[in-house]
Order: structure tokens, then C-alpha cells, then sequence
């Protein structure tokens, strides 16, 4: 039992993303909420969306560990970046974490004029799964 990415034919090939997740019966899902590059305040931890992106996957990382997952379990990433904010920078920071082993997951990226968060500058949230013995 797998869970199985797959990049089909028809669709652009990227070493970044996967366009399907099948994720077999009995695996157990962990959803992970917006996260912020913020600290545990809740105070936003730098200007630079470079630090702000290696935050908020942290945060990421630390409520997969709640769950007993890692992010190597994540099977989808949603990005929000704030408009304006240094995409090549965000990216570049956070771009081999993201990938995980196999396969990479499957990425939905969008810019967005504002955040609820004030002076935060990205906002990530994750679908995990983890197959139980």
C-alpha cells in the first residue's frame, strides 16, 4: 500500500509538482490550517519573505509532528503570497523542503492582495497522509 503521486501525459511536467495524489483507503489524512512565518506570539518574525516562508514551513512541520507525520507526508501544499512580495525569494527557501521524497506533491500557488495576518508576506497550509500499520 502507497500512496501514489502521478504527473500524466497531456499535462506539463514539472520536477516542483505532481498533478494527482491517490491516497489508498485506511490512510489516515491530516489537514494543516494557514500558517504564517510568525512565531509563537504569533508575532511575524522578519520582513524578508525568505524568513517568513522558512517560519511558516517550521510551523508546518511542527503541527505534522502533533499528528505524527513529517512533511515527507504531505501530499498537497496551498501557498498564498502576498502581491508585491519576492515569489523567486519565497520559493527559494522553502522549494527543497516542499519536495519530500519520490514524486513531489501537488502545489496550488496564488497571489493575493493582503493577508490576515498583518506584515505577514506568505501563508502555507498542507494535506498530509500517513499509511498506519
Amino acid at each position: 500500500m502507497e500512496i501514489t503521486r502521478l504527473q500524466p501525459a497531456g499535462l506539463v511536467q514539472s520536477p516542483a509538482f505532481s498533478h494527482v495524489a491517490v491516497v489508498p483507503a485506511g490512510a489516515t489524512t491530516i489537514y494543516v490550517g494557514g500558517q504564517n512565518g510568525v512565531d509563537d506570539t504569533g508575532t511575524v518574525v522578519s520582513d524578508d519573505v525568505a524568513e517568513q516562508s522558512v517560519r511558516a514551513v517550521d510551523n508546518v512541520s511542527t503541527a505534522l509532528e502533533a499528528a505524527g507525520a513529517t512533511l515527507a507526508d504531505v501530499v498537497q501544499w496551498t501557498v498564498f503570497i502576498a502581491e508585491g512580495a519576492d515569489l523567486a525569494a519565497a520559493y527559494g527557501a522553502i522549494g527543497p523542503r516542499l519536495a519530500g521524497p519520490g514524486a513531489p506533491p501537488l502545489v496550488t500557488a496564488a497571489v493575493v492582495s493582503a493577508l490576515g495576518v498583518p506584515g505577514a508576506l506568505l501563508e502555507v497550509s498542507a494535506i498530509a497522509a500517513v499509511l498506519r500499520d
